[in-house]
C-alpha cells in the first residue's frame, strides 16, 4: 500500500497494523473472544513504560489438545503512521506466540509467559537483532521462575496457525516460542545452526504438531 492510498484509507484514529493482527486472528478463532491484556507495567512503551509489548491476546485452543495461545502486539508496526506505508516489513517483521499447557502452579493465565516475550522483546529494541525461524536461547533456568521444569530454553518457529500475514506497513511474521529441555538444549549448544533447530522441531511435530510447551515434559 502506498502512501497516498494509506491516507484516504486510514485516519490517525486507526491502530492500522493492530486491527491487521486482529483479522488474522478472527480468521483462526471466528468464534472466540480473547482474554486481553495490556502492558504489564501499566504504561505504553511508546510514552515512557518498561514492556515493550504493548498488549497480548489468549485464546483457549482445543486443537491436539487444550492448551493457551498467546499472540503478543508490540514487535510490529501497530498505530497509524504513513510514513511506514508500503514498507517490506513492518517495524521489526514479526509477533511473538507461545502454545503452553495448563500448568497446575498457574491458578489463571500464564503470564509469566508474557514477561518473557517483554524479556526478549527489550533484548531486540537494545541490540537491533530480531528473532527468526530456527533460532534458540538458553533461559538460563527455568523459563517459568521458581519452577520445578526442565525447560530451560526456547526454540522459535512460524506459528502453525498464524503464519505469516501482510499489513500497510509491511509483512508480519507469527514467531512461535517453543519450550525445550536442559538435554534438547545442550545439543543445540553443541551444533548451534538453524539446521540443528529444524531438525530438532521436525522430530518434537511427530508427537506435537502444533507445538505445545508442556512444562512437565522431560
Amino acid at each position: 500500500m502506498d502512501k497516498e492510498t494509506y491516507l484516504k484509507t486510514f485516519t490517525e484514529e486507526d491502530a492500522v497494523g493492530w486491527l491487521r493482527i486482529d483479522a488474522a486472528l478472527e480468521k483462526v478463532y471466528p468464534e472466540l473472544e480473547p482474554r486481553h491484556y495490556g502492558p504489564l507495567c501499566g504504561i505504553h512503551y511508546a510514552v515512557g513504560g518498561s514492556d515493550p509489548i504493548d498488549g497480548v491476546s489468549i485464546y483457549d485452543n482445543e486443537n491436539q489438545e487444550f492448551h493457551r495461545h498467546i499472540i503478543s502486539y508490540g514487535m510490529s508496526e501497530l498505530y497509524y503512521d504513513p510514513e511506514k506505508a508500503g514498507g517490506e516489513f513492518s517495524a521489526w517483521g514479526f509477533e511473538f506466540t507461545f502454545r503452553i499447557k495448563p500448568f497446575e502452579g498457574d491458578e489463571n493465565d500464564p503470564l509469566w509467559a508474557v514477561q518473557i516475550m517483554n524479556n526478549l522483546a527489550r533484548y531486540v529494541f537494545k541490540s537491533g537483532r530480531w528473532f527468526e525461524e530456527n533460532q534458540f536461547i538458553p533461559a538460563n533456568g527455568p523459563i517459568r521462575l521458581d519452577t520445578d521444569t526442565d525447560i530451560v530454553g526456547l526454540v522459535f518457529t512460524l506459528d502453525p496457525e498464524l503464519g505469516k500475514i501482510m499489513t500497510p506497513h509491511g509483512e508480519v511474521t507469527f514467531i512461535q516460542m517453543v519450550g525445550i529441555t536442559s538435554k534438547e538444549l545442550e545439543k543445540l549448544q553443541e551444533s548451534p545452526s538453524q539446521e540443528a533447530v529444524k531438525a530438532l522441531l521436525d522430530e518434537m511435530r511427530t508427537e506435537n504438531p502444533l507445538l505445545i510447551t508442556d512444562l512437565t515434559r522431560r
